[in-house]
């Protein structure tokens, strides 16, 4: 035994990946529990476990109404969930040796490094202690800011918990609310949009991108990395809002008969939310196809490596996008801001979108057949949200199966902890081969 547990130790994917397990199985039998509910009533094990991945996962996706369903003890256990599944479990489990200036190990280094998807190890406990400063900061900085709006609406007591679960639900990408409706009391709210907008947005960037941010102060000092992030996040952002606002503008369902500034912000908080955080100020249900459409390819692109998002990631988006250029202009190289992006990124980079893709195909084809009463596009909503994390629907997650609620459940899980990850964690690694093939020309195109 105490073999197995070192050997699991020293393989920091497959710590990560049985230590969500263990979170997730144990916030289950937690909120399994008749005194976690309003009605004193248990939930049932597969709703439970539905639940605590969903949270655990930073997903958002639910089988019953998180404000009517779960009393304070609840929210406060899904709450957790989410904070510790944002942050990561080795982030939290190390925190009590910085404070007691006690030495974190080389394996830990490595969890931690896999963990925060970071390529040195140096100045790891500096970045683990920016990571948790920063997190405790813009988390009070957010519902300081949502008190403005909720103390005065619900009062002292009520108004600063609403404020702390959505500022903590927002930074984590979370999107569980404790509202009922999620934002759409507060769509046009300008303090509720924007302060949540920027939540989202900062907790998906990475904390990479953040902490470089903050030390250099510079747009034009950043990394490549940082510098893809901002780029494609930036253009994402807004030209998702305009596409959303395009296409929904003379829907009577959604933004239709509004005021432009009401249209506005509501297209702008649609396009930031639906790449990973799971909020929504419209009736998803009531937005048309091509808007369902334009959604998924933003859940599916997600947010930034080293976050607290989830989905393809923009950097991977944005090195298959260069490398396509570069291709079409027949280079051989891939080149981002002048510099010349490394043949194994690249290639890494098209197994995370192959593997993703046939996740995403494979378990919305078999939903199609446990769970037939549904639209495929509903389906398949509904799996690109739970694999890239982001928790909006269509509405149908209550409805699923048992079988579908368990698929949709092992798709957060996959799609929190990542696919290579999770091929890393329980596949045996080969040795790269010393032997050299002769190359084969294939036509391809």
């Amino acid at each position: 035994m105490r073999k197995k547990l070192d050997q699991i130790y020293l393989n920091p994917p497959l710590f990560l990946t049985l230590g969500f397990g263990i979170m997730i199985l144990m916030g289950a039998f937690i909120l399994n529990l008749p005194i976690m509910s309003r009605s004193g009533e248990s939930i049932g094990f597969m709703n439970a476990l539905f639940t605590a991945a969903s949270a655990s996962c930073v997903t958002g996706l639910i089988v019953v109404n998180t404000a009517e369903f779960w009393n304070f003890a609840g929210q406060l256990v899904i709450l957790f969930l989410i904070q510790v599944g944002g942050l990561g479990i080795m982030t939290l489990a190390t925190l009590f040796p910085i404070i007691m200036r006690k030495k974190i190990g080389l394996t830990s280094r490595q969890i931690i490094r896999e963990q925060l998807n970071v390529e040195t190890m140096s100045g790891m406990v500096k970045l683990l202690k920016y990571v948790m400063f920063f997190t405790l900061a813009v988390e009070l900085l957010g519902a300081i800011l949502m008190a403005l709006v909720f103390v005065p609406d619900y009062g002292m007591k009520r108004g600063l918990w609403y404020s702390i679960f959505h500022s903590i639900s927002a930074f984590c990408n979370a999107g569980f609310d404790v509202l009922g409706n999620s934002m759409v009391p507060y769509k046009n709210n300008f303090i509720i949009n924007v302060d949540i907008l920027l939540l989202v947005i900062i907790g998906g960037l990475g904390f990479q991108v953040t902490s470089e941010l903050l030390r250099k102060k510079s747009l034009t000092n950043l990394s490549v990395h940082g510098k893809l992030v901002l780029s494609i996040s930036t253009l994402l952002v807004f030209g998702g809002g305009i596409v959303f606002f395009l296409l929904e503008m003379s829907n009577t369902n959604t933004l239709a008969n509004q005021s432009l500034y009401s249209q506005g912000i509501q297209a702008l908080f649609q396009s930031v939310v639906a790449r990973t955080a799971g909020f929504n100020s419209v009736d998803l249900s009531r937005i048309r196809e091509s808007s369902v459409i334009f959604l998924i390819i933003l859940m599916f692109v997600g947010g930034s490596p080293g976050s607290t998002a989830g989905g393809l990631k923009t950097t991977t988006f944005g090195v298959l996008f260069m490398s396509m250029i570069s291709s079409i202009r027949g280079s051989e190289d891939t080149v981002i801001f002048k510099k010349k992006i490394p043949q194994s990124i690249v290639i890494k980079s098209l197994a995370i979108v192959m593997i993703s893709m046939l996740l995403i195909v494979s378990i919305s084809f078999i939903l199609t057949v446990t769970d037939s009463n549904f639209k495929y596009l509903d389906i398949l909503y509904e799996v690109v949200s739970a694999y890239a994390t982001v928790g909006a629907s269509r509405g149908i997650t209550a409805d699923l199966s048992v079988v579908g609620k368990l698929i949709i459940t092992i798709t957060m899980f996959i799609g929190r902890i990542g696919p290579l990850t999770m091929a890393y964690a329980f596949g045996k690694r080969k040795k790269q081969s010393k032997i050299e093939h002769p190359e084969a020309n294939i036509s391809v195109g």
